[in-house]
């Protein structure tokens, strides 16, 4: 399939479109999902395209109509809903972090929900965006009277005493950060490893690079299903478009565009929807586009 830049810049303005506190929702078999905005980050390009071909960098920069120095890329949790469970994917960067993030009261608000009615938090990774949200403005878990949830690799690296030392200085804020909030949890994190079936139509996949235990999750309803992504296809461009390329936003970039090379193929074969916690919309599919693959925003 041949796209313009006319026909992919419609497409993305289809999902922009929907922007507010509640992106998009749908349905999967009895479970209702919606992307909730935590609002956006703001990040020095460098952070995503330091380690990239720079002279190939620059036709897709104009072709996304993007700034090489800054980004503002969205941030979109997950959440499903049935009759028995409400079930919150990552937590969202809580007041923190930065001041244009930490925004998910207000999806909540267009809801009627409170953090008191999540059953379960899980989580994909120990960023800041996904889970500095854990906590209240006093320290106390914010999700009262919810399961925390989060891959076994994942935790130990946050809580071992050497990440600190060992991630690099530019993290480092991260690694404090993460350690705070998952100590605080203790004994409400219960852990899982790649392929658990974590809750009822809820599989885990491992999908590390982003960072060392990184887990996306397919979302199963007989034979239709869904993959909450994270981080593992970080943004709807270079992400897409050159797969293999490293990005400074991974902590590990060889196994990262490894995940996402394979993740793409999957996807794009399956023509599986996805959710991605920085693409535009949250909600998409992936195509197969030339020599890489293009994010076709779904609305709804």
């Amino acid at each position: 399939m041949a796209l313009t830049r006319r026909e992919m810049l419609a497409g993305l303005g289809a999902g922009l479109a929907l922007a507010g506190p509640v992106w998009s929702g749908t349905t999967l078999g009895a479970m209702r999902i919606d992307t909730l905005s935590d609002g956006n980050l703001a990040l020095p390009g460098d952070f995503i395209f330091g380690p990239m071909p720079q002279q190939a960098l620059t036709p897709i920069l104009r072709k996304y109509d993007l700034d090489r120095d800054s980004l503002t890329p969205g941030c979109n949790l997950t959440l499903l809903r049935d009759d028995e469970r409400t079930v919150l994917f990552d937590a969202g960067a809580g007041p923190d972090f930065q001041p244009s993030a930490g925004k998910l009261q207000a999806a909540f608000d267009a809801l009627g929900l409170s953090p008191d009615d999540i059953t379960h938090v899980v989580g994909t990774h120990g960023h800041p965006d996904h889970i500095w949200g854990l906590l209240d403005d006093f320290g106390d878990p914010l999700f009262a009277e919810a399961t925390h949830l989060i891959g076994a690799t994942e935790l130990d690296y946050w809580l071992d005493d050497t990440t600190v030392d060992t991630i690099g200085p530019a993290r480092q804020a991260f690694a404090v950060g993460a350690k705070r909030r998952l100590e605080a949890l203790g004994d409400r994190i219960t852990t899982f490893t790649d392929g658990a079936e974590i809750l009822p139509g809820v599989l885990a996949h491992a999908s590390f690079g982003h960072t060392p235990g990184h887990m996306s999750f397919e979302l199963r309803s007989g034979t239709d299903a869904m993959m909450v992504v994270g981080d593992a296809i970080g943004n709807h461009h270079v992400a897409f478009e050159r797969p293999s390329w490293p990005s400074g936003s991974d902590q590990d970039v060889d196994t990262a565009a490894a995940t996402r090379l394979r993740l793409l193929d999957r996807l794009s074969t399956e023509q599986m929807r996805l959710i991605g916690f920085h693409l535009p919309g949250g909600l998409g599919r992936a195509e197969a586009h030339g020599d890489g693959y293009v994010f076709l925003p779904e609305a709804t």
